[in-house]
């Protein structure tokens, strides 16, 4: 495995999910952002990294 962060791979799918995560939270505030996140890993089939990446960086604190 790579030590590299998931944003510096070649994965479109992520890329998308990041783009996706940021338009729907702007279109739709009352959503929760966890409920995003959880979707945008389902909707844009992320791997485990990818997953991980978004919950320590987009998760609420």
């Amino acid at each position: 495995m790579s030590n590299q962060s998931p944003l510096c791979t070649k994965s479109t799918n992520l890329k998308k999910a990041l783009l996706w995560m940021a338009e729907t939270l702007q279109n739709q505030p009352e959503k929760k952002r966890s409920t995003v996140l959880q979707e945008a890993e389902i909707r844009f089939d992320l791997n485990p990294l990818e997953c991980a990446f978004l919950d320590k960086h987009f998760s609420t604190p």
